[in-house]
């Protein structure tokens, strides 16, 4: 399966093409765009991520869009579905996530792509304990304050040490979550 092409208001979320390559790579270089993340990341490992982002469409039925603005075709970065490989208090479960260039942030991008992800996902897939979730840093407001505007909710009893970052300072994080419920009685 390819990602399914799906509009919002502003926005593209599409398949990704290999001209997404070049930009993403300069984003995932940034060191503002990856400061909740251990590091940045090399061209070649931003293409592997690309190539990984592709094939777990093909392999779970869901994944990553590519993400473009529809005034400009421009790439922005990414939005989707993801399971983490690891197991945790709250897996298995499919996260709702996002990573958009930081010439992009403050548009309000990420929740206009992250609804659409939500929507996607409560209607197509068979979710473990129907919800979804998401995860970061507990020092990553900017994304806390997406998840809320999603309607996701938090319990301090549910933060985490990731466990694939044992030695990161930044390993602690906070998750999120939604129902399908819940979705459905926001969305009506």
């Amino acid at each position: 399966m390819i990602a399914p092409l799906l509009r919002t208001s502003r926005l593209v979320m599409r398949p990704w093409i290999d001209a997404d390559r070049a930009p993403y790579a300069l984003m995932c270089a940034d060191a503002d765009v990856m400061e909740h993340f251990p590091s940045t990341l090399t061209s070649e490992q931003s293409s592997d991520m690309i190539d990984s982002m592709v094939s777990a469409w093909t392999d779970r039925g869901f994944g990553l869009w590519a993400c473009e603005r529809q005034d400009t075709g421009e790439f922005i970065g990414y939005v989707g579905l993801s399971s983490p490989r690891y197991a945790a208090h709250f897996t298995p479960c499919v996260e709702v996530g996002w990573r958009l260039a930081r010439q992009q942030w403050g548009h309000g991008f990420a929740p206009e792509a992250g609804r659409m992800a939500l929507d996607w996902g409560f209607a197509q897939l068979d979710l473990p304990d129907d919800r979804i979730v998401s995860f970061t840093t507990t020092r990553n407001v900017n994304s806390q304050r997406v998840m809320q505007k999603l309607g996701m909710t938090t319990d301090p009893l549910d933060d985490f040490d990731h466990p694939l970052l044992p030695d990161w300072p930044d390993r602690r994080h906070v998750l999120y979550q939604i129902t399908r419920e819940r979705w459905r009685g926001m969305t009506r």
